[in-house]
C-alpha cells in the first residue's frame, strides 16, 4: 500500500499509490528543488478521492499513521525529526527551546504534534479537540475551512499554558493553503501576542499566492513566522478536476453500494473491502488489562507537560509487557489501531512493542472521521475501508467513522486502543468497530486508557457505577416558566419561558461598541443586548406587505414540519423552541396541532448561546416534568448550521456532566426553513422571507435575545432575557401568529402531499450551506465563517443587530429582499448583486471592524 510489500520474504517493488488518481484526473505532484537529502513528495504521499465540495483529491500520508498502516518507528521518527529541526532553529535564533509551546491539530496531527514536542525536548504540548468538556473554559477556538469537520477547541487544563511569550509551534500534517494556521494565529495572537511562530508540517504544498499571504499576515501582526516541512512542492490540478473528481467518486460509490447490496455501502467494508479476504468465525474482542497511571494524560487534549513525558517513559516498559503478555508467544502480524484524536498513546505502545521484538511485525494506524473513497488498486492509497458508527460521543453528532487499509491486509492480531470516553456500547455493538475488525484478523484485543478529566471540569455527583438520581445531584428548586402577560405578550398557553426576567437591568449597548468588543474577544455577544431597532413607517409597511404575501407559504411550511414531527418523532411531542427566533414557529406549530388534531401540546422556550451551549438548568427542568424522548427542539431557520451543531454538542456535554442516568434528549432540531441543508426535519429547504425575521422583539412576544453573564446568571439560574413592556404599542406578535394560522385550512391538502413526499425522501443533511459559507469567506478575504451570515433571516439579523460590511444578493431576487434593501440603504451598506448564490442573500460582517474603518472596497464599515 505504501512501503514495498513482501511476499515469502522477498521484496516487491511497490507501485506509487497515486497513479490511479493521477492517470484519471491528471493530478501531479512536483517536488521543490532544494535539499537533496529531503524525501520526495511521492515517497511521503499517495492520492485518493473523497466527497468534498472544495477539494475532491486527498493527499494521503505514508508516515502519519492515520490512513495507512505504517511502522510505528517510521511514524514517530518523522515527527521527532521535525521537532529536532525546530530546536535547532530556536537555538540558532538565540531562543530557549524550553520556553516554546507546541500546538497540534485535531484529528490528524494530534500524534504528529506530540512527536514534534518530544523532538523539541522539554516543551509542553496541547492539541485542539472537537470534544467539549463541561466546566472547562476554552482558551481559544478556530475553524478549519477545508475540512468536513471544522470546529476546533483549545481546552488546556492550565489556563496559562498559552499565555507565555515564548515561541508557539503549530503542527499539522500538511500545509496546503495556510488558512487553518492563519485562523489559529489570528485567534491566539489577539488574546496573547507573541513575536515568533513556527509552523511545522510533513509536507508544504502551498501555492505562491498562499506563501505571499502568510508573509503579508506575519508583517501585519509584526511577528516572525517560520515554516518547516519534511518535503515541499506543488500539487498541479488541471482545470475541471473538482467536478471530474466528484463524478468519479459518485460512480465508484454506486458501484461499491451495488456490490455490497446496501445503499451507500453502510456497514460494508466500503469500496474494495467487500471482496477482501476475511476470517469467518473470529471471536469477540478480548480486553487487555492495561495499568495506565491515573495521573498520566492519555494525550495532549488538555496539555501534556514535561513531567508527564518523564512518567510515560518510565511506564512504557511495564505497559508494553502487559500488552505482550496479552498477545501471547506468537501474535504474528500485529496492527495497533488508535481512535480518532487518540493517536499518541497507541503510537508509543506500538513503537515500544515493535522495539521489544514481541511480534513478527507491528504496524500502526488510527480510525478517522474523514470519508474517503476506497479502490482496490495498487496505485491507489486507500485500498479498503471499514465503516462503523461513532462511539466516542463526538462533538458534531452521531455518524460514520472509518478504518482504512485494515481489511484484507493480512493482520493476525488487531489491538484497538481507545480512551475510556470512547469505551461505549456503540464500540461493542454488532455494527461497531470491534465487530467490523473481527472478520479481518485472527483476533481482536481492546486496550482502554483512562480519559483525562482535567481540573475544573464538571464531575458526576456519584460514582460512575451507581445510577445518578435527582436527589444525588441536590439540584436547587427551579422556578416555573414565565408566561404572558406578566412576561411576554403571548397568551399564557402559547409558551412558557424557561428564563429569568432581567427587565430591570440595563443591558443595551450601541451596536458599534458591541461589535468592537465581540470581535476583539473582550466580550461575548450574549453578555449584552443591542439597542432594539425601531422600524420606520416605511419599514413597517414593508413588513405588512411581506406578511400578507407569504402567510400561506409560511402556513404550508408550519403544517409540513408539524405533521412530520407527529409522524416521525412523537404523537404527543413537547415543543421546546430556541429563543427567540424559534418561539414564533413553536407557537404556530402548537396552533396547527390544535387546529388539525385537537392536541394541546406543551411549548417552552429555552436559551441557547453559540459557544456556550444550551441552558442546562432548563434541560433539568424539562427532564423532571416530561419524557425527554418526546422533547422536540424548534428553531426558525438554518443559515450555515452553527446553532444546529451547538445544540448537538451542548446535549452531549449535558449528558457528560450529568453522568450515568442522564436524560437523553434528541438533538435533531426541527426548523421552518432549512436552506443550509443542516437538518432532516423541516418545512421547506427554500430560502425565503419569513416575516418574523424582519423584526426583533415586537414579533417575538416583546422578549429580548437571551443573556448569559456570570454576574447575572448563577449556577442554579435559568439564562436571562428582558420583557420590553414599553414597546407594546408596536407589538405585532399575536397578529403575526393569527395571520398565518388563518391560512391553515387552505393549505391542508398541499401539506398532506408535501408530507407524503418528504417521508419517502432522503432528507440526510448535506451541509451544503456550510460549504457555501466557507467558499464565500475565502472569496471575500474574511477567513472567518462566523462573520458570514447566510439566508434572508440571518442577513436581516446582521442589519438589525451587527455592523455589516456588505450584503450579497442573488441577482434577480425580488420581494423577499425588499426589507433587506431598505435596511441596507438606511445603514449605508452596499448591496452587491451576484450570480450563482445558493442563498437569496448573505450578510457579511467585516473581520477587522473598528468604528470609522473602511472595507476593502473603500466603503465605510461602521453604520451611519
Amino acid at each position: 500500500m505504501t512501503a514495498p510489500a513482501t511476499e515469502k520474504g522477498k521484496t516487491i517493488d511497490a507501485v506509487w499509490s497515486g497513479t490511479w488518481v493521477a492517470d484519471r484526473l491528471g493530478v501531479r505532484l512536483e517536488g521543490a528543488s532544494g535539499d537533496p537529502g529531503a524525501p520526495r513528495l511521492d515517497e511521503l504521499l499517495g492520492l485518493a478521492l473523497r466527497r468534498n465540495p472544495k477539494r475532491a483529491h486527498l493527499l494521503v500520508s505514508n508516515v502519519l499513521g492515520k490512513h495507512v498502516p505504517q511502522s510505528p518507528q517510521a511514524v514517530y521518527a518523522a515527527g521527532h525529526g521535525l521537532g529536532e529541526r525546530v530546536r535547532a532553529l530556536l537555538d540558532a535564533s538565540g531562543e530557549d527551546p524550553a520556553t516554546a509551546v507546541v500546538l497540534g491539530y485535531a484529528e490528524t496531527a494530534t500524534g504528529l504534534g506530540h512527536c514534534v514536542a518530544d523532538g523539541l525536548g522539554s516543551a509542553p504540548y496541547l492539541h485542539s479537540t472537537r470534544r467539549p468538556v463541561p466546566g472547562l473554559a476554552a482558551a481559544g477556538g478556530f475553524e478549519e475551512s477545508h475540512s468536513h469537520a471544522t470546529s476546533h477547541l483549545l481546552l488546556p487544563e492550565d489556563p496559562q499554558l498559552l499565555a507565555g511569550s515564548g515561541p508557539l509551534v503549530l503542527v499539522d500534517d500538511e500545509f496546503s493553503t495556510g488558512n487553518t494556521v492563519l485562523n489559529t494565529i489570528r485567534d491566539l495572537h489577539s488574546r496573547n501576542p507573541r513575536t515568533h511562530y513556527v509552523v511545522v508540517a510533513l509536507v508544504d504544498v502551498r501555492s505562491p499566492a498562499d506563501r505571499e499571504r502568510l508573509a503579508a499576515f506575519a508583517a501585519e501582526i509584526g511577528a516572525r513566522v517560520d515554516l518547516l516541512a519534511l518535503a515541499s512542492g506543488t500539487v498541479h490540478l488541471p482545470e475541471g478536476v473538482l467536478a471530474r473528481g466528484q463524478a468519479l467518486v459518485a460512480e465508484y460509490e454506486q458501484q461499491s453500494a451495488d456490490a455490497a447490496g446496501v445503499a451507500g455501502g453502510a456497514g460494508a467494508a466500503g469500496g474494495a473491502a467487500g471482496s477482501a479476504a476475511s476470517r469467518p468465525g473470529a471471536g469477540a474482542a478480548v480486553r487487555v488489562p492495561l495499568d495506565w497511571p491515573a495521573v498520566l494524560p492519555d494525550g495532549g487534549r488538555h496539555g501534556f507537560m514535561p513531567a508527564h513525558r518523564i512518567l510515560l517513559e518510565a511506564s512504557l516498559p511495564r505497559l508494553t509487557g502487559q500488552l505482550a503478555d496479552a498477545l501471547g508467544p506468537e501474535p504474528g502480524r500485529v496492527l495497533v489501531l488508535g481512535s480518532e484524536e487518540l493517536m499518541y498513546a497507541p503510537l508509543r505502545l506500538a513503537r515500544a512493542l515493535e522495539e521489544s521484538g514481541a511480534a513478527r511485525e507491528v504496524r500502526f494506524s488510527t480510525t478517522t472521521r474523514s470519508p474517503v473513497l476506497a479502490v482496490d488498486d495498487p496505485g491507489y492509497a486507500i485500498r479498503t475501508r471499514l465503516v462503523f458508527p461513532a462511539h466516542d460521543a463526538p462533538a458534531d453528532g452521531p455518524g460514520d467513522r472509518y478504518a482504512y487499509n485494515v481489511a484484507g491486509a493480512g493482520f493476525d492480531t488487531v489491538v484497538a486502543v481507545v480512551d475510556s470516553h470512547g469505551d461505549t456500547a456503540a464500540l461493542h455493538a454488532p455494527d461497531g468497530l470491534l465487530a467490523r475488525l473481527a472478520p479481518h484478523a485472527g483476533r481482536v484485543l481492546l486496550a482502554v486508557v483512562p480519559a483525562r478529566r482535567p481540573a475544573g471540569a464538571a464531575v458526576p455527583a456519584t460514582p460512575a457505577t451507581a445510577p445518578v438520581t435527582a436527589a444525588d445531584r441536590q439540584e436547587p428548586t427551579m422556578p416555573e416558566p414565565l408566561r404572558g402577560p406578566a412576561f411576554s405578550s403571548y397568551a399564557p398557553e402559547d409558551v412558557g419561558w424557561l428564563l429569568q426576567d432581567l427587565s430591570g437591568v440595563a443591558l443595551e449597548a450601541p451596536t458599534e461598541e458591541r461589535e468592537e468588543a465581540i470581535q476583539a474577544g473582550g466580550a461575548h455577544y450574549a453578555e449584552s443586548l443591542p439597542v432594539e431597532y425601531q422600524p420606520s413607517p416605511q419599514y413597517q409597511e414593508l413588513y405588512r406587505d411581506a406578511l400578507a404575501g407569504s402567510a400561506a407559504r409560511i402556513a404550508r411550511a408550519v403544517g409540513t414540519v408539524t405533521e412530520t414531527v407527529l409522524a416521525e418523532r412523537s404523537p404527543s411531542p413537547v415543543l421546546v423552541s430556541l429563543a427567540r427566533a424559534g418561539t414564533p414557529v413553536g407557537v404556530l406549530m402548537r396552533r396547527w396541532a390544535t387546529a388539525r388534531h385537537g392536541l394541546d401540546l406543551p411549548h417552552y422556550a429555552v436559551s441557547i448561546v453559540r459557544g456556550r451551549g444550551i441552558d442546562a438548568n432548563a434541560l433539568r427542568w424539562l427532564a423532571a416534568r416530561h419524557d425527554p424522548a418526546d422533547v422536540v427542539f424548534v428553531d426558525g431557520w438554518t443559515g450555515k448550521g452553527a446553532i444546529t451543531r451547538e445544540l448537538a454538542a451542548a446535549l452531549r456535554a449535558y449528558r457528560e456532566q450529568e453522568g450515568p442516568g442522564a436524560a437523553e434528549f434528541d438533538g435533531d432540531v426541527v426548523v421552518l426553513a432549512d436552506p443550509g441543508s443542516c437538518v432532516s426535519t423541516y418545512g421547506t429547504r427554500e430560502d425565503f422571507l419569513i416575516p418574523s425575521a424582519c423584526l426583533n422583539s415586537t414579533v417575538s412576544g416583546l422578549v429580548s435575545r437571551t443573556v448569559l453573564r456570570d454576574d447575572l446568571v448563577g449556577p442554579g439560574d435559568f439564562h436571562g432575557a428582558k420583557f420590553y413592556r414599553e414597546l407594546a404599542g408596536a407589538d405585532v406578535s399575536a397578529d403575526f401568529v393569527d395571520t398565518v394560522a388563518a391560512r391553515f385550512d387552505e393549505v391542508a391538502d398541499t401539506v398532506a402531499a408535501d408530507v407524503k413526499e418528504l417521508l419517502a425522501a432522503d432528507r440526510t443533511p448535506t451541509w451544503e450551506g456550510w460549504a457555501a459559507v466557507e467558499r464565500i469567506s475565502e472569496e471575500y478575504g474574511i477567513h472567518d465563517v462566523n462573520l458570514v451570515k447566510p439566508g434572508v433571516g440571518e442577513t436581516t439579523r446582521v442589519l438589525l443587530r451587527r455592523v455589516p460590511w456588505k450584503i450579497l444578493a442573488r441577482r434577480g431576487a425580488g420581494a423577499d429582499l425588499a426589507h433587506v434593501r431598505l435596511l441596507a440603504e438606511q445603514r449605508g451598506v452596499p448591496v452587491e448583486e451576484v450570480d450563482g448564490l445558493p442563498y437569496t442573500c448573505v450578510g457579511l460582517i467585516h473581520p477587522r471592524y473598528t468604528r470609522g474603518a473602511t472595507g476593502a472596497d473603500g466603503k465605510a464599515v461602521a453604520s451611519k
